[in-house]
């Protein structure tokens, strides 16, 4: 079934539609009488290794961010049912597989490891040198 037109992950992402896969199933919970006729529950596939609009890095970085969400065969599967009908539930799952693409796409800044400030060390040792004074000047009567 189709997946209802491209996903934009981010300005730089767009998925086509035929990289999507959507399933529809009987959700669970309550639902009265409808509960065991209508298939309102939504299951969006999305395969990392056959999407066309994935560069190789792309990839790496989801295979590594994503791997606990990721199935044996590669893919990322998103259940939605949290609505009462289809549409909206398809429109659910798509807002969260974008948003999940979009999180494990950023990279993150580059850590530069940064020193303490000539100041900054000369004033944490003026003042350990100070509580120490202070603690030999209490006296230790005990001995």
């Amino acid at each position: 079934m189709g997946a209802g037109g491209p996903l934009r992950v981010n300005d730089g992402l767009v998925l086509p539609a035929d990289d999507l896969h959507v399933e529809f199933a009987r959700s669970g919970g309550p639902g009265g009488q409808n509960v065991n006729k209508v298939e309102t529950k939504v299951v969006l596939r999305f395969s990392i290794p056959r999407s066309r609009a994935l560069e190789e890095r792309h990839r790496e970085r989801l295979r590594s961010v994503l791997a606990s969400r990721i199935t044996t065969s590669g893919e990322i599967l998103v259940r939605a049912d949290r609505f009462r009908d289809r549409a909206r539930n398809l429109e659910d799952a798509r807002e969260r597989l974008a948003a999940l693409l979009a999180k494990a796409l950023i990279l993150p800044k580059v850590r530069r490891p940064s020193r303490p400030s000539r100041g900054s060390v000369a004033r944490r040792l003026e003042s350990k040198h100070k509580r120490s004074i202070t603690k030999r000047e209490r006296g230790g009567g005990y001995e």
